[in-house]
């Protein structure tokens, strides 16, 4: 069996999961997930610990058993303190807003580039070159902040474009005059 799967989820006291028949659900301060057990695979609650038991044995089950036990325990995190991803915007000119639901960047194409947040994802702009997209679900946290990224990636020469907080962009020497 697998490692990662045999370990206990710790289940805070502001969180409330439950199980019915294949249906898992978290709720906690900060939202509500659910997601759908594999057939295979069952999940106990009990005394602030979650336990997960796999009937299958082979290959395939044993990695899906390890995925399960994150993807819930991602599920628990999430919904007591939430996931965060920041990204930084580099170039002269270039800049961010909120208006509404809808991100309005500018970033160096002959329009801006307006981007509608989904619902359940939260993101707030701070002095027009910082961006913070953060929510319960990790997968679309990460998500989002990919494809806002995608609208203007970091290019090799001048470092100008939307990149993650902390990431590096490595660069390239431009041309020389001989």
């Amino acid at each position: 069996m697998s490692r990662v799967g045999k370990k206990p989820i710790p289940v805070p006291k502001e969180v409330n999961l439950t199980v019915q028949g294949s249906q898992v659900t978290a709720k906690g301060p900060k939202g509500e997930l659910s997601w759908e057990l594999p057939p295979f695979i069952k999940l106990e609650v009990k005394d602030g610990e979650a336990q997960l038991q796999s009937t299958r044995d082979d290959k395939h089950g044993k990695s899906i058993y390890g995925t399960t036990r994150s993807l819930i325990a991602n599920m628990v995190i999430g919904v007591s303190k939430g996931y965060e991803k920041e990204l930084e915007i580099h170039g002269v000119g270039y800049r961010a807003s909120m208006q509404g639901q809808k991100l309005v960047m500018s970033v160096g194409y002959s329009h801006p580039i307006e981007y509608t947040v989904p619902n359940g994802i939260t993101v707030a702009v701070k002095d027009g070159t910082l961006i913070s997209v953060s929510g319960p679900d990790k997968q679309l946290v990460g998500e989002v902040g990919a494809r806002i990224k995608g609208f203007c990636p970091p290019e090799p020469y001048k470092g100008k474009g939307i990149r993650f907080k902390g990431e590096y962009v490595r660069r390239k020497v431009g041309k020389t005059v001989a």
